[in-house]
């Protein structure tokens, strides 16, 4: 349970101080669980798995995960699921923000990697994340096929949050699965880790009440109507769309989605 809880904190970019504040506690208490030294009180996991919005059998490392799985399972196939041509919002990027210079860039749940692979072989510096092992096996694969380099690391999108500065975020059909709840705060945290002058490029799913609901399951939750836009209302905005499209994709029955782009930049004056 130590490293977990150092885990979490640490990707929070939190201090043992501020843990212990939170939870009226003393930083000691925090330090003696991170080093293994005692455990927490019974009565105090769940504030602390709420605090850090895991559950308390992730806090004891005895949480399985079905969504890990679920993607697993579909990725462990043959080929590449998506495809490995990458999303017309690649060019965007490359249109409002040009590899130049170096310029890091973060895919955000980045599945088998074909996007993060495209823009490294751009020239972007690119990491990316995903919280499927078999999806980032394939994310390395074609970039060892492409002969460009990555960074490709493992992380659940709840609970990982940015520790550095990145010059363009980039993420599409991931975002429906932050809770509602984590919302506010995960955003806000990506906007402090996005430098001056850097792009957000953010595409997700939304509700409309002539669309079925995502086929990605329970624990995905379309965002609402421009919620994605209110919270980047303080940016420039290089191009926000809405729009529904038909999708047939791999022999699955012909389905609508109603989706959200948003090119958004952090400029502080003009």
């Amino acid at each position: 349970m130590n490293e977990t809880l150092k885990a979490l904190r640490k990707a929070r970019g939190l201090t043992q101080e501020q843990v212990a504040e939170a939870l009226n506690l003393s930083p000691q208490a925090v330090g003696k669980w991170e080093r293994g030294e005692a455990l927490p009180d019974i009565q105090i996991l769940p504030a602390l798995a709420a605090y850090f919005c895991v559950s308390a059998d992730r806090l004891l490392g005895i949480e399985k995960t079905g969504e890990r799985s679920h993607y697993d399972s579909i990725y462990a196939g043959e080929g590449y699921y998506w495809g490995a041509q990458p999303s017309s919002m690649c060019l965007e990027v490359l249109k409002y923000l040009p590899p130049t210079r170096p310029l890091k860039l973060l895919d955000i749940g980045c599945g088998e990697g074909k996007d993060a692979v495209f823009f490294a072989r751009c020239g972007y510096v690119v990491s990316a994340f995903d919280f499927s092992e078999e999806g980032l096996k394939k994310t390395r694969q074609l970039a060892e096929q492409a002969r460009v380099s990555l960074r490709a690391f493992n992380a659940n999108l709840q609970s990982y949050r940015l520790e550095e500065e990145y010059d363009i975020l980039y993420s599409t059909g991931v975002l429906e699965y932050v809770k509602p709840e984590l919302r506010g705060e995960i955003m806000g945290n990506y906007k402090g880790h996005v430098s001056e002058g850097g792009l957000v490029a953010f595409q997700t799913f939304v509700k409309k009440p002539f669309i079925n609901p995502s086929r990605k399951g329970k624990q995905s939750d379309p965002w609402k109507s421009g919620e994605l836009f209110g919270y980047f209302h303080d940016w420039y905005f290089e191009h926000c769309s809405e729009y529904v499209f038909d999708d047939c994709h791999l022999g699955r029955a012909p389905h609508k989605h109603a989706s959200e782009r948003l090119f958004a930049r952090n400029i502080q004056a003009i």
